[in-house]
């Protein structure tokens, strides 16, 4: 096997640290890089990709906070064409299942000229333990809106090992690859899920777009995470593509994907549920 350089654009998120770990094992040379890092890379900053980029021979490209949010378009065209001059084998882009703007970022690296694999991604089942709701499943009360939606969540591992794979094997050049857990699951019910896994009492109530929304801000977060979860919220999970279930997982890795009760059991043991904190919203 021949060993690349490869660099990890957001190396310390959900599915970048996962990817390094696998790529780093493999035998490669891993370049993570952040706001932090020396050299560092800062999105919004397009004075820092040229270093990040020097010597690479492939990049995993994940985009902070979401390619749904202004200026990604901006940022991808940039870094493409950065890579590309650079002289790039090729890149993997981490998508989002059903983000309409995420697709134009998709466009944008298909027609760069650079070498590529799409990898769309279902919500990960990791938001519940190392994202934005580890909060709610700890204080007890899952408070979210479109109870209604059917989420075939995935698991932040799987996405993990199928990128690895993709950004080294040349066969799945040009390919769009679709990561979504094996079955469909309404928020109640991977809650009901979590907390058999974890014998704790954990409660789902449905609220609104808005009222979420509302927590949010009094939480004092960023107008532009207000408006990102409301977009993921009711343009993602509104829409009906983005419930149905892909085998893509199974097709690259040769298994089946992870579900949910897996994932609950096999993070309840870790013990990261079993904490309690004053909830803020």
């Amino acid at each position: 096997m021949k060993t690349e350089n490869i660099l990890i654009i957001g190396g310390t998120g959900k599915t970048g640290r996962r990817v390094a770990k696998n790529l780093t094992q493999l035998g490669h040379n891993v370049r993570v890089v952040g706001r932090k890092t020396n050299p560092a890379f800062d999105w919004e900053n397009p004075e820092t990709y040229d270093a990040a980029l020097k010597d690479m021979d492939r990049a995993y490209i994940v985009y902070y906070p979401d390619l749904a949010v202004p200026g990604s378009r901006d940022a991808i065209t940039t870094l493409t064409k950065k890579a590309l001059e650079a002289g790039l084998e090729k890149v993997v882009l981490l998508s989002g299942k059903g983000e309409t703007e995420a697709e134009a970022c998709e466009d944008i690296v298909a027609n760069s000229g650079l070498n590529y694999t799409l990898v769309r991604a279902s919500w990960f089942n990791q938001n519940f333990s190392e994202g934005a709701f580890l909060d709610f499943v700890l204080d007890g009360v899952v408070a979210l809106p479109m109870p209604e939606a059917e989420i075939p969540f995935v698991d932040a591992d799987d996405i993990a090992d199928v990128v690895s794979k993709v950004l080294i094997d040349d066969s799945y050049n040009g390919q769009t690859i679709t990561v979504t857990g094996p079955q469909k699951r309404t928020f109640k019910e991977v809650v009901e899920i979590m907390a058999e896994a974890s014998d704790k009492h954990i409660q789902f109530i449905p609220i609104t777009i808005e009222e979420f929304k509302d927590g949010m801000r009094k939480a004092g977060l960023p107008d532009s995470y207000v408006w990102l979860f409301g977009y993921l919220f009711q343009e993602v999970l509104g829409n009906p593509d983005n419930q149905e279930v892909s085998n893509d997982i199974t097709k690259v890795l040769g298994r089946p994907a992870k579900d949910f009760e897996t994932y609950a059991k096999q993070t309840a043991a870790t013990g990261i549920w079993n904490h309690s904190i004053t909830q803020n919203f």
